[in-house]
C-alpha cells in the first residue's frame, strides 16, 4: 500500500495495519480481505477513557488532521490516545487500487456507514477500545463523526464535526459527479475503468477540487492578476500530482458520500432529524461563513437538530479548505476552541 509523501505540516508514527479478513458491507456485498490502516499518538490510559478517533476526509489519510496533534494542541499526545483512520477506499486501507482479490472496477461499493463497521471492528477487535472520548473529523470525516453519534449512541462522550454534512446536499451531489466526469471524460477512461493515468482529466479534476470548490473567491484575492493566478493554480497542479489518489479509489469514494444520509440508518426509515435527534454525545460543529463544497447551512442544520450540540462559525475565508492548516489562524483557532471542547 502506498504511503503518500510526507508533508512539512505531518506528524510521522509507525504505520499500522489490522486484518480483518472479510468485509460484509452494509449492501450484502463483501470486501474480501479488508485491511484497516491506522496510526496511533500518545498511550492509551489504564482506565482506556482518553481515547479520540480520527476519520479523515473523502481521498484523505490518517495525516489528514495533523495540524491538531502535537504538544500545546488540541490532540495532545500527551493527554489523548489519538487514534488515526483510514477509511476504506483511500489507498492505504483495502481499496479499489490495491486489491488483489477486488481489483479497480471489481470492487464492491461501499457506504459511509461500511467505514464506521470497520472503524468500529478496529477498535474492538485490534485495540480492545469499548468506550472513546471522542470521534473527530472534517468533511467525509465529520460526517463519519455524526453517523458515529447515530449508530452508538453511547460509545462516546463527544464529538467534533468539521464542515459535515448529517445528509449530503444536493450541491456537493453535483460536486462530486462534475469531479468524477473530469476524471473520466479522460481518454484513459475506458468505461469500464482507467487503463492508464487520466493526465488531462486530472487537470480539471484538481481545477474544481483544490481551487473552485474548495477554497472562495475571498480565499484568492490576493492574486493580482491572470498571470499570478495561473501561477498559483500550476503550483497547486504540481503538488496536488505528486499525492494524486488513484482515480478508481475516488469514484468510489464520492460515491459513497454522495449517497451518505444518517436517517438512512437502521431505525430511522430515512428521518435525518430524528436520527440527529437520537444523538447522545455532546457535539461541537464547526464550519466557516461560506463553504462550497458543504454547505456550511447543511453544518448549521445538523448542529440545530441534535440535543446538546453548540455551532462555532470559524472566521475563516478559505471556505472548504479553514478545517486544515493552510491558513495558521484557522489552525491555531480550531486548536484553541477544540481543545477547549474536549477538555471540558
Amino acid at each position: 500500500m502506498k504511503h503518500p509523501p510526507l508533508a512539512a505540516d505531518h506528524v510521522d508514527a509507525p504505520h499500522r495495519e489490522l486484518v480483518l479478513g472479510d468485509l460484509r458491507l452494509e449492501s450484502g456485498e463483501t470486501i474480501v480481505d479488508y485491511r484497516q490502516s491506522y496510526v496511533t499518538h500518545g498511550t492509551l490510559a489504564e482506565d482506556r477513557g482518553n481515547a479520540v478517533l480520527i476519520c479523515a476526509s473523502l481521498s484523505g489519510t490518517h495525516h489528514r488532521l495533523d495540524f491538531l496533534i502535537g504538544s500545546g494542541k488540541a490532540l495532545d499526545p500527551a493527554r489523548w490516545f489519538v487514534i488515526a483512520t483510514d477509511p476504506i477506499g483511500n489507498g492505504l486501507s483495502t481499496s479499489p487500487s490495491n486489491s488483489a482479490a477486488q481489483p479497480g472496477m471489481r470492487f464492491p461499493r461501499f457506504a459511509l456507514r461500511d467505514m464506521v463497521a470497520a472503524q468500529g471492528r478496529l477498535l474492538g477487535e485490534g485495540l480492545g477500545i469499548e468506550r472513546l472520548h471522542a470521534v473527530v473529523g472534517a468533511s467525509m470525516g465529520g460526517m463519519q463523526a455524526l453517523q458515529w453519534a447515530v449508530s452508538h449512541p453511547t460509545f462516546m462522550r463527544k464529538i467534533v464535526a468539521m464542515t459535515p454534512m448529517a445528509k449530503t446536499a444536493p450541491w456537493a451531489v453535483l460536486v462530486t459527479e462534475a469531479a468524477r466526469s473530469c476524471l473520466m471524460a479522460d481518454p484513459a477512461w475506458t468505461g469500464d475503468g482507467f487503463a492508464a493515468e487520466p493526465e488531462r482529466g486530472r487537470r480539471a479534476y484538481i481545477a474544481l477540487m483544490s481551487a473552485l470548490a474548495t477554497k472562495t473567491p475571498e480565499a484568492l484575492s490576493a492574486l493580482r492578476d491572470r498571470d499570478d493566478a495561473h501561477r498559483w493554480f500550476d503550483g497547486v497542479l504540481a503538488q496536488q500530482r505528486a499525492i494524486a489518489v488513484d482515480p478508481h479509489d475516488f469514484l468510489y469514494q464520492s460515491w459513497a458520500y454522495e449517497a451518505h444520509d444518517v436517517g438512512t440508518s437502521p431505525g430511522f426509515g430515512g428521518d435525518t432529524e430524528a436520527a440527529l435527534r437520537s444523538v447522545q454525545a455532546e457535539a461541537l460543529v464547526l464550519c466557516p461563513p461560506l463553504d462550497l463544497f458543504n454547505p456550511e447551512t447543511a453544518g448549521y442544520a445538523a448542529a440545530v437538530a441534535m440535543p446538546n450540540a453548540r455551532y462555532i462559525e470559524i472566521p475563516s475565508a478559505q471556505g472548504h479548505q479553514a478545517a486544515t492548516s493552510l491558513a495558521a489562524n484557522d489552525a491555531a483557532f480550531l486548536n484553541r476552541t477544540i481543545g477547549a471542547f474536549l477538555s471540558r
